[in-house]
């Protein structure tokens, strides 16, 4: 992969709420930056949504002068609500999102039951990405690649010596991703997470979330060298079948994430909320004994 940009800059942003990192890549010579995993504020007990959280990256991209040219989600999010609808009301860029989402979408639409409601072929992005995909964004060029596991349209993303590895990787004293969603697969997680421990280990990794414990401040980047050597949950003697085992015996036991029923149902709609109804209103629905 050739780039003219051998280390690009990268301004982590972080929604304590919701323990996630949103990212500001840029070019620093020409300026051409993208947005990974923009974060909407969801106040689930008014249904309320608010930018306070994405208005820090539109004045980050303001204050230096930055040109965005494209909007990145590295899968459609369980726990967080994405602010792409609202930040392409500052931008005219791209959306643009794992191919996996169509499957994605074919799964969710069934469980809140909006057929006829919502298209399942990805249309609400603005492109579908494959791995290996080019990515082109003025001076920043990068690739795609296919993470699935936690979810069907998991990707990550490298530009140069950065990969933004969304929901596989956590810090190594954390480990990894759930794989207990409709369509997760643990089997496939360490697939792919094998697939990002063959880049070189100088390479940065770039969390989507992080869950410290009390002693450590929240951790934005690690290494590929620091997983390989310290992860938890997969390091570089891990068999495929101690993984999957340890994955499922972890997954029995966690809890739903708060704001699933709502990230979900706006995530896969690329973060948008259905047509209002005839009365004005937009809704969510909460489907019971489903989850």
């Amino acid at each position: 992969m050739n780039s003219s940009c051998k280390h690009p800059g990268v301004r982590p942003f972080r929604h304590e709420a919701t323990g996630t990192w949103s990212y500001v890549v840029s070019d620093p010579d020409t300026l051409d930056a993208v947005v990974i995993d923009p974060v909407m504020d969801f106040e689930y007990r008014a249904g309320r949504l608010y930018s306070c959280s994405a208005d820090l990256l539109v004045d980050h991209v303001r204050a230096h002068g930055l040109k965005v040219r494209a909007i990145l989600e590295t899968h459609a999010h369980a726990d967080h609500v994405s602010a792409a609808p609202y930040l392409l009301g500052h931008w005219a860029v791209p959306l643009m999102i794992g191919a996996g989402i169509v499957a994605v979408q074919s799964r969710f639409c069934g469980m809140f039951n909006l057929h006829g409601q919502l298209a399942v072929d990805g249309s609400q992005f603005d492109r579908l990405l494959h791995d290996q995909d080019a990515l082109h964004f003025g001076s920043l060029q990068g690739r795609v690649i296919a993470t699935p596991g936690h979810t069907s349209d998991s990707c990550s993303y490298q530009f140069a010596d950065a990969v933004f590895v969304g929901d596989t990787l956590f810090a190594p004293d954390y480990g990894t991703a759930r794989c207990d969603f409709p369509g997760g697969d643990a089997g496939l997680l360490y697939d792919s997470i094998q697939k990002l421990y063959q880049l070189p280990h100088s390479t940065r990794v770039f969390l989507c979330h992080d869950y410290p414990p009390a002693d450590r401040a929240p951790m934005a980047e690690t290494s590929i060298g620091a997983e390989l050597a310290q992860n938890i949950h997969i390091n570089a003697d891990t068999t495929r079948e101690a993984f999957v085992s340890m994955r499922r015996q972890r997954d029995a036991g966690l809890a739903v994430p708060e704001l699933l029923i709502p990230a979900v149902q706006l995530n896969i709609n690329a973060g948008a909320a259905l047509p209002a109804e005839d009365n004005g209103v937009r809704y969510l629905k909460v489907p019971l004994n489903q989850l």
